[in-house]
């Protein structure tokens, strides 16, 4: 799991990077860092979608951080960043219809407005799923059986 978030903080801290038009440096076009963004939103949505079909009920059972009520932390983090990342796909699809409207601090403002619930949320379930913490609400039997 925290391969996985590493990985798409650094991700999402390229694409941050690269919005100031520093992409062209790197010999990609605009078109091609619109990719390198919605690929970020597609992961991340992929990511989630699966964590909150699959594996978030079946860890509420035992840690009401996962669970869909008023102490489920991690869906609660969820709608947050999938708000930010709709904002993007709008903004990307803005840009890919009209390259010329391409503002890098209307990017960075986007970014900026889910980047903390996002790495915030990141950490926190990787600091919720770790061996020592997990021992506090199953067992490893209970880990077992889970569908993963």
């Amino acid at each position: 799991m925290n391969s996985f978030h590493t990985w798409f903080k650094q991700e999402f801290n390229m694409v941050y990077q690269l919005a100031d038009g520093s992409f062209n440096a790197r010999a990609l076009s605009l078109a091609r860092y619109l990719e390198m963004a919605k690929s970020l939103s597609q992961h991340l949505t992929m990511h989630h979608t699966i964590e909150e079909r699959y594996i978030f009920p079946e860890l509420a059972k035992f840690m009401p951080k996962f669970g869909n009520t008023n102490e489920g932390e991690h869906l609660e983090s969820h709608r947050g960043i999938h708000e930010g990342l709709e904002n993007l796909d709008i903004l990307i699809a803005k840009w890919k219809k009209d390259p010329s409207t391409y503002s890098p601090t209307e990017m960075r403002a986007c970014l900026d407005g889910f980047r903390e619930v996002l790495f915030h949320h990141l950490d926190e379930e990787v600091a919720d799923l770790r061996g020592e913490n997990l021992k506090k609400y199953m067992t490893l039997a209970d880990v077992d059986a889970m569908p993963m």
